[in-house]
């Protein structure tokens, strides 16, 4: 069983940036790959970043490429979303998650969720 925790959203101007942050129960961290995924009003939860359990290995969605970065650190058992470059369609509730495997894009292929922390980018 692993819990999760995000922090660091907030208000910020289009052009600004954010570091989320996914603080993880449990000794088995090092072992989950993680995932960021988003989900604005009226829309579904969509990919944004993972990041594999040793933090080779990493893969975003288009929309954020370039702009944003995942990391994590194992002895902290913390993930990390570096957002730069915000734009008000970066609006969205985000949440991080694990799974067992790296690699999914597909919110049906994590196991554990956090409760979200809420980024709102005005213009």
């Amino acid at each position: 069983q692993v819990q999760l925790a995000e922090s660091g959203g907030g208000l910020v101007q289009a052009g600004g940036s954010l570091r989320l942050s996914c603080a993880a129960s449990g000794r088995t961290f090092r072992t989950y790959a993680m995932g960021w995924f988003r989900q604005a009003p009226g829309k579904e939860r969509e990919f944004v970043a993972t990041i594999s359990g040793s933090g080779i290995s990493t893969s975003y969605a288009d929309s954020v490429k370039g702009r944003f970065t995942v990391s994590r650190d194992n002895a902290k058992n913390t993930a990390y979303l570096q957002m730069n470059s915000l734009n008000p369609e970066d609006t969205a509730v985000y949440y991080c998650a694990a799974a067992q495997s790296y690699g999914s894009q597909v919110p049906s292929q994590y196991w554990y969720w956090g409760q979200g922390t809420q980024v709102t980018v005005s213009s």
